[in-house]
């Protein structure tokens, strides 16, 4: 491992997003950007589609088989409100990142320049506005009649003073060797944006940050029932949601498998931390899990890059 800056700050984002609505997702992801300045940390990080948010619990009138006109029309309205990489709001996210001096991660709906396919993206944007975008390999469950599968963007590293940093959104962290592919580039710190607010999830964190040797941060946000526009095709079914839809609770754990800040549930908050990036690398003394922890000569991952 390279040498590393010795303290990563690190800014983390627990928040409501405007759903459905990118102009405003965007407007409050900037003020928690202007508000986390105050104490200038190196890295900021959001959930999950925070722009223009995770619609938890609706259909977009699919069904086996069969589909609906008002749901496709919710559909195109999410669809509206997705991202292009590299348009002008996007730009407003680096010209954030360049204000800073910060590194920040955004989870975002991204919609497809050329063809007509949204992807669940998470972009890092460098303190210089260079962005490297990351495309969820596959859409868990239902996620999969939204987003399609990543056609690129399948491991994009970020190297930083404090050592390669990558992402897996949620469930991509039950991928084994997606874990692997991101160990092989030697990541120090892996995101997690994500919208997992069950009791499992919190194992899981726990185990990786132990099994990758790396700092994890648990990117969640708060999703409530008022959340949903009023005027939705599909209003019924987001009024059947509870008054709390997702919980949250992010929090950042060391690599020992330790909570370095506990989860927070229930609210909005910026979590602070400060990251001992001497950690890693002293971890690995005893497991280094594709090192002298590895078996190369009998296990192998061929990861096809993009």
């Amino acid at each position: 491992m390279k040498d590393t800056a010795p303290i990563c700050k690190v800014a983390l984002i627990q928040a409501e997003p405007v759903m459905f609505d990118k102009k405003s997702s965007l407007e409050k992801a900037i003020g928690y950007i202007d508000s986390a300045m105050k104490q200038k940390p190196d890295l900021i990080v959001f959930p999950e589609l925070f722009i223009p948010g995770y619609p938890i619990g609706l259909t977009f009138g699919f069904s086996m088989g069969k589909r609906t006109e008002e749901g496709r029309e919710d559909w195109k309205r999410y669809c509206d409100a997705s991202l292009v990489a590299g348009d002008s709001e996007f730009q407003e996210l680096a010209k954030a990142a360049k204000k800073t001096g910060a590194y920040i991660s955004m989870g975002f709906s991204e919609r497809d320049a050329v063809n007509g396919t949204l992807y669940n993206s998470n972009v890092i944007f460098e303190p210089d506005g260079c962005y490297k975008v990351h495309r969820k390999l596959k859409p868990t469950g239902t996620e999969r009649v939204v987003w399609g599968d990543a056609d690129r963007d399948y491991f994009p590293i970020t190297e930083t003073p404090w050592g390669p940093v990558g992402s897996l959104i949620c469930w991509e962290s039950y991928m084994p060797l997606a874990r692997v592919a991101l160990y092989q580039k030697g990541i120090t710190i892996y995101i997690s944006p994500n919208t997992n607010d069950n009791p499992e999830w919190q194992a899981t964190i726990r185990h990786i940050a132990i099994e990758g040797k790396c700092y994890f941060i648990n990117a969640d946000m708060i999703v409530r029932k008022s959340s949903y526009p009023a005027d939705l095709n599909e209003r019924k079914t987001a009024d059947g949601q509870p008054e709390i839809v997702c919980r949250g609770g992010s929090c950042i754990i060391d690599p020992y498998g330790h909570y370095l800040t506990e989860p927070v549930w229930d609210r909005e908050e910026i979590i602070y931390a400060e990251l001992d990036m001497s950690l890693p690398a002293a971890c690995k003394m005893e497991h280094d899990p594709v090192g002298h922890y590895a078996r190369p000569d009998v296990l192998e991952l061929i990861v096809h890059e993009k």
